[in-house]
């Protein structure tokens, strides 16, 4: 493992999911799937967040996009707040479901606005 990257990684994971989710999740972890959490913590947010090219705001909107074509939902919600922590306004949310249903399918994006008004409402912001 590189130590620098897996830092990295955890210092812009905690930045966008939060301090407390990313603790808890890696506390949880046993030798089943510790080496996973590191593996993902290093190469997914050391490699691919740590790379300032391109800005968290914009990088959440990409997630969000493409984890929503992948139709997983958990990971979009959890995502969303991410993007949210990270920036990314109502508006933009809303114009990244609309290009989920355009290229995903209109099923696609309604629940994607499903989940989108709950996490909002919870966070008052609608």
């Amino acid at each position: 493992m590189d130590k620098a990257l897996f830092e990295l990684g955890l210092n812009k994971r905690k930045a966008t999911l939060g301090e407390d989710y990313v603790t808890d999740n890696l506390a949880k972890a046993d030798a089943f799937n510790l080496p996973f959490q590191e593996a993902m913590t290093e190469w997914c947010w050391g490699f691919g967040w740590g790379d300032d090219t391109i800005d968290m705001k914009t990088r959440s909107l990409m997630n969000l996009t493409m984890i929503a074509a992948l139709g997983k939902m958990h990971e979009w919600e959890l995502h969303l707040r991410g993007a949210i922590t990270n920036g990314v306004s109502i508006e933009e949310i809303r114009s990244a479901i609309h290009a989920i249903a355009i290229y995903c399918g209109v099923p696609q994006g309604v629940e994607c606005f499903r989940i989108a008004r709950t996490v909002l409402e919870e966070l008052e912001l609608l």
